[in-house]
C-alpha cells in the first residue's frame, strides 16, 4: 500500500508502511528514539528514529492522526520547537488563529443574568465569534444583554443582526494588549480605588466616591476577563503565544496575579459600601489611615517585586504582614467601644484592609514560585 513521508517539511509518496518524518537535528544522535505524544487511552506511542540516505533522520507519524488531520501527499506541516525541547507538529502553517464559534439559543433561556454569564463564559473561553439565535424572534431582554456585554467586554462588537440572530465578533488582536500592560493598568486602578475609599471614610463623603469606585471596579473586571481570555488563547494556540512572546506558564501566572488584583478591587468596593453614617472616633480613623497606608505600601512592594522579578523583596514583603495584622486587631479592639452598628461597619472595613494585605502576600508568594 502506498504511504507518505515528510521530507523537508513536505509530504511525498512512498511505499513505506508508515508515515515518516524527516528530522534535521545535529544532536539527534544523543537520542535512541523520539517520542510522539498521542492520546490513545492513557498510552504514549514511542517511535524509533531511523536514518535514510546517511543524512536524514526519520520518525513515523501515527496513521490515525494523519488521517484525522486530513494530511495528503504534498501537504506541508509546520514544526515548532518548544521551550522544553519537544517538537510541535501542526498542519496549520499560516499562523492564523482558528475561528471558534459559539452558538447560544435564547429560546431555552428566560433569565437575563444567565445569558449574560454565558456570554462572559464564551468570551473568557476564547471564542472568536458568538452567535445568539432564536427560531422565532430575538426577545427584547436578550438584545439588551448583548448590548450590555459588548459595552463591557473588550474587543467585542456586533457585526450582524436580524430578527432571529445576533452575531458578535472579536475585533481585538491579542498582541495589542500585552499581559504586563493590562496588569499594570489593573494595579493602578485598584490602588486608587482603595486610597479613595479610605479618604472618603476620613472625610465623610461616601455617596459621591462610592459610585465612582463601582465604575472603576467594572474596569478592573473587564481587564481581568481579558487576561483570562488571552490565557486560554495562549494555552490553545502556540502561534498566539509566539506572537505575544510569552510562554504558557507565564500566561497562567499573569492570570493568577490578575485574579488577586481583581479581588483587591472588590475589597476596595466593600470598604466604600461600609463607610458608616456615624462620626468615627479620631483615634480609630488615624489607626485605619495608618493601616491603609501600610497595606498600600505592601501592595506597591508586591507589584514592584513582580515587575522587577525580585525574589528577596518578595520574601521581605511577606514578613511585613504581621505588623498589619497587629494594627487590624487594634482597630477591632477600639471599635468594640462604639455603637453596635458602627462597630459592625468598622469590622467590615478592617477585615477588607487585612484581606487586601493577605492578597498582597499571595502576590509575593507567586513571585517566589515563579522565580525559584
Amino acid at each position: 500500500m502506498r504511504r507518505y513521508i515528510i521530507c523537508r517539511h513536505k509530504i511525498y509518496s512512498t511505499i513505506e508502511t508508515q508515515y515518516k518524518y524527516i528530522l534535521y537535528c545535529e544532536d539527534i544522535k544523543k537520542f535512541k528514539c523520539l517520542y510522539i505524544y498521542m492520546k490513545k487511552g492513557d498510552m504514549m506511542e514511542i517511535r524509533k528514529v531511523q536514518v535514510t540516505g546517511g543524512a536524514s533522520y526519520i520518525i513515523s507519524l501515527p496513521k490515525e492522526w494523519a488521517k484525522s488531520m486530513g494530511i495528503k501527499k504534498n501537504d506541508s506541516l509546520g514544526i515548532i520547537t518548544q521551550p522544553d525541547g519537544t517538537l510541535l507538529i501542526t498542519p496549520r502553517i499560516t499562523g492564523k488563529s482558528e475561528e471558534k464559534v459559539k452558538e447560544i439559543n435564547v429560546d431555552v433561556i428566560s433569565d437575563s443574568t444567565y445569558l449574560y454569564r454565558l456570554l462572559i463564559g464564551a468570551y473568557i473561553a476564547g471564542y472568536t465569534m458568538i452567535r445568539i439565535k432564536s427560531d422565532k424572534t430575538i426577545p427584547f431582554f436578550a438584545g439588551a444583554v448583548v448590548r450590555k456585554f459588548t459595552q463591557i467586554a473588550i474587543g467585542q462588537e456586533i457585526v450582524e443582526e436580524s430578527e432571529n440572530y445576533i452575531t458578535i465578533k472579536d475585533l481585538l488582536d491579542p498582541v495589542e494588549m500585552p499581559f504586563i500592560k493590562t496588569i499594570k493598568r489593573m494595579y493602578v486602578i485598584v490602588k486608587s480605588m482603595h486610597r479613595d475609599a479610605i479618604s472618603a471614610l476620613n472625610n465623610g463623603d461616601k455617596e459621591l466616591i462610592r459610585d465612582d469606585i463601582m465604575m472603576r471596579d467594572d474596569d478592573v473586571d473587564r481587564l481581568h476577563w481579558l487576561i483570562m481570555r488571552q490565557q486560554n488563547m495562549v494555552l490553545r494556540n502556540v502561534f498566539i503565544a509566539k506572537k505575544m512572546n510569552i510562554s504558557a506558564e507565564t500566561a497562567v501566572t499573569y492570570s493568577l496575579v490578575s485574579k488577586i488584583i481583581e479581588r483587591i478591587g472588590d475589597h476596595a468596593v466593600r470598604i466604600a459600601n461600609n463607610i458608616p453614617n456615624e462620626k468615627v472616633n479620631r483615634k480609630i480613623l488615624d489607626t485605619i489611615m495608618f493601616a491603609s497606608n501600610l497595606v498600600l505600601n505592601i501592595l506597591d512592594r508586591s507589584m514592584d517585586s513582580f515587575f522587577k522579578r525580585n525574589i528577596k523583596e518578595a520574601n521581605d514583603n511577606i514578613k511585613s504582614l504581621q505588623k498589619l495584622e497587629e494594627l487590624c486587631d487594634k482597630i477591632n479592639h477600639l471599635a468594640l467601644k462604639e455603637s453596635s452598628e458602627l462597630s459592625i461597619s468598622l469590622g467590615y472595613i478592617t477585615d477588607s484592609i487585612r484581606r487586601t494585605g493577605e492578597y498582597c502576600a499571595d502576590l509575593s508568594e507567586y513571585v517566589i514560585n515563579l522565580l525559584i
